[in-house]
């Protein structure tokens, strides 16, 4: 693909509307050097509603469609995909066609963790179009990925890297994804029976692209999780889930270097504190240790009023791929992991 020259504003396309995709829509339009030019929607009820509309900003003249075809004629420079499932078809057509793509899905955090057939298939459709694919996002991406590579440049030495990451579901998931998807609200019989194998390798395959990038071989990961009961019924959005359900969940990935623990992640997600057992909790945030010869202890929260979580949260999950597109643009064809991705730097002006 011929990359776009600096006088000029990079074309986006913003594929899928949800909450995420609202977000990254809205930071393009506000965005100095970039110009939204077409909206890809699923739903039948958004096709044709103006841009502005379906993020909460004024009219831009940009209708949404559902289409593939429509999307390749705009002849976008990027293309932010974030849609709830991917579509291998879609994502070969786009990049034939000399398409980048900036993307949250998790299949594409780690080339070596994916399937090799797909992966052949991707990789051989950004050689065809010279077209650049680059996955990341808030958890996992920012605080699997890019925040350790930064902390590991202190370092000669790493023992163990730990994240531990807190969070408030209510705010940031929709009441779908809060029950159906996650199964807050459910016996924890019931919760025990639900696949969690794809989330299990999300973030194995975040950690995976980071072990890569600093020359650590992971030899297994193990994964462990664990859920806590309501001690009395919690309001969702419209939904009350019972006391003695689930209402916290941990899970706990572990990679081992020699037999040896050195990278784990654990989430700790809930939507009540008052929780049996009790956990030691903290506020929206994470919490990343180093340990080895230049230890470290970093916390980060989330300072947001409680009137501003809901159009808040998702900015941390959908601004980072916006801001990546101009090195994914000046990047070389490929699926591009954070460690070999030019740096993503903001443009603020």
């Amino acid at each position: 693909m011929t990359k776009p020259s600096e006088a000029r504003k990079l074309r986006i396309v913003q594929w899928a509307t949800g909450t995420v995709g609202a977000a990254a829509m809205r930071a393009v339009l506000t965005h100095p050097e970039m110009e939204l030019v077409g909206v890809k929607v699923y739903s039948p009820a958004k096709e044709g509603k103006d841009a502005g509309a379906l993020c909460g900003m004024p009219p831009t003249g940009i209708k949404a469609v559902r289409d593939l075809t429509s999307v390749l004629a705009l002849k976008p420079d990027c293309v932010l995909y974030m849609p709830e499932l991917t579509d291998y078809d879609d994502i070969s057509a786009l990049l034939e066609n000399g398409i980048n793509i900036s993307s949250t899905r998790a299949e594409f955090f780690h080339p070596g963790s994916m399937e090799p057939m797909i992966r052949a298939r991707i990789e051989a459709a950004c050689r065809n179009g010279g077209a650049t694919l680059h996955s990341s996002g808030s958890s996992p991406g920012f605080i699997t990925e890019a925040l350790p590579l930064v902390l590991l440049s202190l370092a000669r030495r790493l023992d163990l890297l730990t994240i531990d990451e807190f969070a408030n579901c209510i705010d940031g998931c929709s009441e779908e994804m809060l029950v159906g998807i996650m199964g807050f609200g459910e016996t924890a019989e019931a919760f025990a029976r639900r696949p969690f194998y794809e989330r299990d390798e999300v973030f194995n395959h975040s950690l995976c692209a980071l072990a890569e990038a600093v020359g650590i071989d992971i030899e297994r990961f193990e994964v462990s999780s664990e859920v806590a009961l309501a001690k009395r019924p919690v309001k969702l959005h419209e939904s009350t889930i019972p006391a003695g359900s689930v209402a916290g969940q941990r899970m706990v990935t572990t990679g081992y270097r020699g037999g040896t623990p050195v990278m784990r992640f654990r989430c700790n997600w809930f939507v009540t504190e008052e929780l049996d057992p009790a956990w030691d909790l903290r506020g929206d945030g994470w919490r990343v240790t180093v340990d080895g010869d230049t230890p470290l202890d970093i916390s980060i929260g989330f300072p947001i009023p409680h009137a501003d979580r809901q159009t808040t949260l998702p900015n941390l999950t959908a601004h980072r791929p916006v801001n990546a597109v101009s090195s994914i643009c000046a990047a070389p064809p490929g699926i591009l992991t954070t460690g070999s991705l030019p740096s993503v730097v903001a443009r603020l002006g």
